[in-house]
């Protein structure tokens, strides 16, 4: 076996650690539908956000790739963190690929000044148990709920709306399709910011938004028409300031099924039910928008008691399994 640098613009290669990324999903996830090529491509590419790093595969004698890995290593925070982990074809798990795949990326981190790696598995899956199998700590778990449009009965998010509203009085929406428009980069900024108070990692350093960040490194897979985007806020009248802000993404070739980003209110702003109205606001537009859509996705770590009850209003389930983000310390790797 050889672990190759893969070039960017090496199609070929980028759809072979696809295929491998599709077998794993087949295996590992029973939930969601798999990433389709395109966003898989961009990530390969330039991470989620534009986080730098590099993919590596791993290619047996036969020229197959039956492995591969996107280490993330972060410029403007947690300088010395590093991120990701293997991806292996099921066919040959269990045969030191895993391993050897993870090795290379620890000396990869190292060599990037790195001190300490976290990685995320599907709970009850293969990478979960590789994970404490090499010792790393359980950082944080995540809980997946998904909404069943379907079931929603009629009426209900009106009669949420409404009584958000009451409680919002003071705060008008606004909404948008596709990328974040320039004039709301700013704002969307300080609701990242705000979001800094939400239960993360134990070594995980806060990230900090400003306009030219936002506009930089959001929104590639929506630009590109790979993802379709679709942003609702909340802004305070009085102020003009942007209080809440809520995010659901469709892939195209699943149009059943709808990612929920971020969801946050800026704290001076809390106790006005906003979360709630920008979520119900941003149903009523998917309404419209994607009629094919019948299931929300979103995960929350275990402790975001105020979003769990905001979720669970809207009808929301808990739905088997969820995701635990491990941490390892670099040096652990060789």
């Amino acid at each position: 076996m050889r672990i190759e640098q893969l070039d960017p613009a090496d199609e070929k290669i980028a759809r072979a650690c696809y295929d491998v990324m599709l077998a794993a999903h087949k295996v590992d996830e029973p939930v969601e539908p798999p990433m389709s090529y395109g966003p898989f491509a961009v990530y390969l590419r330039e991470g989620w956000e534009k986080t730098p790093g590099e993919a590596w595969y791993a290619v047996d004698d036969g020229g197959s790739v039956n492995g591969f890995y996107r280490i993330h290593l972060p410029d403007l925070e947690n300088l010395e963190r590093a991120s990701s982990g293997p991806v292996v074809h099921p066919s040959v798990r269990r045969r030191g690929i895993g391993r050897e795949l993870l090795r290379h990326e620890g000396a990869r981190a190292a060599a990037n000044g790195r001190s300490l790696f976290g990685a995320s598995a599907t709970v009850g899956t293969a990478g979960d148990a590789f994970a404490r199998a090499v010792g790393a700590r359980l950082d944080l778990e995540e809980v997946r709920r998904v909404q069943y449009l379907r079931e929603i009965a009629p009426g209900k998010i009106a009669s949420l709306r409404a009584s958000a509203e009451k409680a919002a009085a003071g705060y008008s929406l606004v909404s948008w399709t596709g990328d974040t428009p320039d004039e709301y980069c700013g704002p969307l900024a300080g609701i990242f910011n705000a979001f800094n108070d939400a239960p993360r990692g134990e070594n995980e350093e806060p990230e900090f938004w400003d306009a030219r960040r936002v506009r930089e490194r959001t929104g590639t897979v929506v630009r590109a028409g790979l993802l379709r985007g679709y942003g609702m806020a909340a802004f305070h009248d009085t102020t003009g300031e942007m209080a809440a802000f809520t995010e659901v993404l469709v892939d195209p070739e699943h149009p059943q099924w709808g990612y929920q980003q971020l969801t946050a209110v800026i704290r001076s702003h809390r106790g006005h039910r906003l979360g709630l109205l920008a979520k119900t606001a941003m149903l009523e537009l998917l309404a419209s928008a994607e009629p094919r859509l019948e299931w929300i996705t979103t995960g929350n770590a275990a402790t975001n008691e105020h979003m769990i009850a905001v979720n669970e209003q809207l009808g929301y389930r808990v739905v088997e399994p969820g995701w635990r983000f491990y941490e390892i310390p670099v040096a652990n790797l060789g």
